[in-house]
């Protein structure tokens, strides 16, 4: 495949960016005329780009992914990676929680965001098994329950909290958190 142009990834990445606006504050039901508009573009931009919005929202993980990606100190302890992925990712989590209480995960989809989960466990562990050698970590825990781990530390912080409180949150659900992945 060849690589995009510049203006057409430019919009491709607008589209992504006013998708995640819009189901976010709208949900996914949301009028796909609304992210066009949003993104600067026409109907026909985005259909060119995304067959329909289940394409869109896993454009948007796909994204949220990579970007995670770039992040990951591959060096660091596993409890400053959660909080920097709960702390970068709030929002991607936010809107995962409320997409996946919205739509139906069958099929191509399901096995789309089963790629993704796979692939973001595949990036933790290194990690993971850098940790419980350097015995930061028991040894048994696996990628899948960091990610369960920072999901639940999401949860405990995110809702109903202001901003200037969250590294502190974060900080707390931590330390609570840690003593129970951490050897004995």
């Amino acid at each position: 495949m060849k690589p995009m142009r510049r203006d057409a990834s430019l919009r491709r990445a607008a589209l992504i960016n006013a998708a995640s606006q819009c189901f976010a504050e709208s949900g996914f039901g949301v009028p796909l005329e609304d992210i066009a508009v949003r993104a600067g573009v026409g109907r026909g931009t985005l259909y060119r780009n995304f067959k329909d919005r289940m394409a869109l929202a896993i454009a948007i993980f796909e994204h949220e992914v990579d970007l995670i990606e770039e992040r990951l100190d591959r060096d660091g302890t596993v409890e400053q990676t959660i909080a920097d992925m709960v702390r970068h990712g709030a929002g991607a989590s936010a809107l995962f929680s409320r997409l996946t209480s919205e739509i139906s995960l069958d099929g191509d989809n399901l096995a789309a965001f089963d790629r993704l989960g796979a692939r973001l466990e595949n990036l933790l562990l290194p990690l993971v098994e850098g940790a419980q050698a350097r015995g930061e970590l028991r040894f048994g825990v696996t990628p899948q329950q960091v990610l369960l781990a920072m999901r639940m530390v999401s949860g405990s912080v995110l809702p109903n909290i202001h901003q200037r409180e969250v590294g502190e949150r974060i900080n707390e659900a931590l330390d609570l958190l840690m003593l129970g992945l951490r050897p004995r």
